[in-house]
């Protein structure tokens, strides 16, 4: 695929699909969207726990991976991070968007690289904190080597580029990955995206969005 690196309204770097003329992040702000939708609303809603699982959808440039991780070492919270990608990106693209000089860890550079270089399909020990295993594939055929999950980050390209991605049918498989009490965050907010949410039972929160968004979604599926 085509890719192009371009520089958001926060001067964080994102890239360009320029074959589905969709960006990886928020051209208004790369870095502030993954930490507001992903950290704040996402790890940041179960405060008391000092563990957890979680499935993204979408590895992409890893920049989730590598705020999660910071977070886990930052806050002394055991984190198993699992993340599905069809299409991996090089280690020398990604290494060309400098996100470890956004964070404030001597080490970033190193675990980043860690991050992308670390083998698939295997689960890596990144830091003592985390736990990463990257599945390269298709959801659907990969299902089985995904373990429940307390949270996902659903960060897929969005309804316009990857319809089959927001349908009943995709959901469903989020919502039965998720342990009772757990949480699926984005930063979509289309209307249907919420309905097929409520359809299968989630309970769908219309949180504030990062910047450039109005809205974006927190799903929390019921306890019995």
């Amino acid at each position: 695929m085509n890719r192009k690196i371009i520089v958001t309204q926060d001067n964080s770097k994102t890239l360009l699909n320029s074959e589905l003329n969709e960006t990886y992040h928020s051209t208004n702000g790369a870095f502030k969207e993954a930490i507001h939708v992903f950290i704040n609303t996402g790890i940041n809603y179960f405060d008391q726990k000092k563990a957890l699982k979680i499935f993204e959808m979408g590895f992409g440039t890893g920049l989730n991976a590598l705020l999660t991780l910071n977070f886990a070492i930052e806050n002394k919270i055991h984190i198993d991070y699992i993340s599905i990608e069809k299409h991996p990106l090089s280690i020398y693209l990604v290494n060309e968007l400098n996100y470890p000089q956004l964070i404030d860890n001597e080490k970033s550079t190193e675990l980043y690289n860690a991050l992308h270089t670390s083998p698939w399909m295997i689960q890596n020990k990144i830091h003592p904190l985390f736990q990463l295993t990257k599945i390269e594939g298709d959801l659907n055929e990969q299902l089985p080597l995904i373990e429940k999950c307390d949270l996902v980050f659903y960060d897929a390209f969005g309804p316009r580029v990857q319809p089959h991605l927001w349908t009943v049918e995709s959901l469903k498989i989020m919502y039965d990955l998720l342990l009772p009490g757990g949480i699926l965050v984005t930063y979509c907010a289309q209307g249907q995206f919420k309905r097929n949410l409520k359809e299968l039972g989630f309970i769908v929160e219309n949180l504030p969005g990062p910047p450039g968004k109005r809205e974006m979604t927190r799903a929390i599926k019921p306890k019995p």
